[in-house]
């Protein structure tokens, strides 16, 4: 590992609770595509399948932030435990529904039910804020370890899953991210050391909700067009390599995507880079744009395995940038809160893409999906673009998180925006 990555785990617990998140969120990767592949091997309708993705994700945006505002409230044992039981809970009720072909609503109430899964990604990135909220540097390549292990979830997470639910029997995948977020949640609660301190909320506490600051209203707008990128391309890859005849093949497929995201990030994450955060997440939600593109363009697996490697390599370095964002524009006691409301829009923005993708695949086929890929990536450019200058201004009311990924003080980058 390379030496500013090792630093970073100097700090006791720091290996504990990275790995307890690893398992926590793996099932990130595993449960949409899982519930995709064992519908469309039990029933062949990838418009149900696509459905309920959708439904899982939406009730995810919509649940997901609120349990995050209590663990800033009162902690995240007290508060992930429970919700992580429920989720569980839920999916099983999903899986037995539809071994035992229940009806089509059944799959929906239990879909909808298991969207209080917890954002245990922006768990880890909060214990890290807590270590290194006054180490610009040290937090700039946690937060970047985290985003390659996000894609290394993507990489394995969809395998593990669609192998399963292919080779072993068509409810395998799901069932085994439920397991992995149980055991990867249990294993993080119960490191109390490390456990950023909660926030309780007096009576004359600021109880609005994080997603009132400007800036964060325009990452979640934009990584809403981010997911349907995501979420169409999970549909249709899967799609497509049934039409080729190696449906399996997709799980593969989408690892190498994952693959290019995480090289990235490794890279991402040596560097120090100056100038304006703002200016590169643009740049890094244009590039995603653009790479979409090509997609539309594939024949034959192969090539597709190619253009989505290249594709990937935009997305790590976006989304670090992005958690650098939100502590420049998000109260510290409401920081888990706004890293969750990022997962938000792109929980909604899977749900869009991935019902949407389903659609136009059941009517014109799997190759034509790739058009919902590319207007979403042209939708996210052009928001982008559209909340620039919200992003440029300075955050009002309560001290920000931390400093910004560039590592100059509050004071400084703000003495830049009001010359600019």
């Amino acid at each position: 590992m390379p030496s500013p990555y090792r630093a970073i785990f100097a700090a006791p617990g720091s290996r504990g609770f990275s790995a307890a998140g690893l398992i926590g969120r793996l099932p990130l990767s595993m449960v949409g595509v899982g519930i995709l592949t064992m519908i469309s091997e039990l029933t062949g309708r990838y418009s149900l399948a696509g459905a309920l993705t959708a439904t899982l994700a939406l009730s995810a945006a919509a649940i997901g932030p609120q349990v995050s505002r209590l663990v800033d409230q009162y902690g995240q044992r007290h508060v992930l435990r429970p919700a992580t039981l429920l989720a569980v809970t839920a999916v099983a009720g999903l899986l037995l529904c539809a071994a035992n072909d229940a009806p089509d609503w059944t799959l929906f109430v239990f879909a909808a039910l298991a969207g209080c899964v917890p954002s245990v990604g922006s768990m880890i990135r909060a214990r890290w804020t807590a270590i290194y909220r006054d180490s610009p540097r040290e937090l700039h390549t946690a937060y970047s370890l985290e985003s390659v292990l996000d894609e290394v979830c993507f990489i394995f997470g969809p395998i593990i899953a669609i192998g399963l639910s292919t080779i072993w029997f068509p409810e395998a995948g799901p069932l085994v991210a439920a397991a992995c977020l149980l055991v990867g949640v249990w294993w993080l609660t119960a490191q109390r050391a490390t456990e950023p301190a909660p926030h309780p909320r007096g009576e004359d506490a600021d109880r609005t909700s994080a997603l009132r600051a400007p800036g964060l209203q325009v990452l979640v707008a934009t990584f809403v067009a981010t997911g349907a990128i995501f979420g169409s391309i999970d549909v249709v890859t899967l799609a497509f390599a049934e039409e080729q005849g190696h449906k399996a093949a997709a799980s593969f497929i989408l690892a190498v995507w994952a693959v290019g995201s995480c090289l990235a990030g490794i890279v991402f994450g040596l560097l120090h880079l100056k100038g304006k955060a703002e200016r590169r997440w643009v740049l890094g939600i244009c590039a995603m744009a653009v790479s979409m593109i090509p997609l539309l363009l594939a024949g034959n697996l192969p090539f597709l395995a190619v253009a989505l490697f290249v594709s990937g390599l935009a997305i790590a370095p976006t989304m670090i940038t992005t958690m650098a964002l939100i502590e420049a524009h998000v109260p510290r006691a409401k920081l888990t809160e706004g890293m969750t409301w990022i997962s938000t829009g792109l929980a909604v923005g899977v749900a869009l893409g991935s019902s949407v993708a389903g659609w136009v695949i059941d009517a014109a086929g799997a190759k034509s999906g790739y058009v919902v890929s590319i207007s979403a990536g042209a939708a996210a450019a052009a928001v982008a673009f559209a909340g620039y200058r919200r992003l440029t201004r300075p955050a009002q009311g309560e001290e920000p998180s931390s400093h910004g990924d560039d590592g100059d003080s509050r004071e400084e980058r703000d003495t830049d925006r009001r010359v600019a």
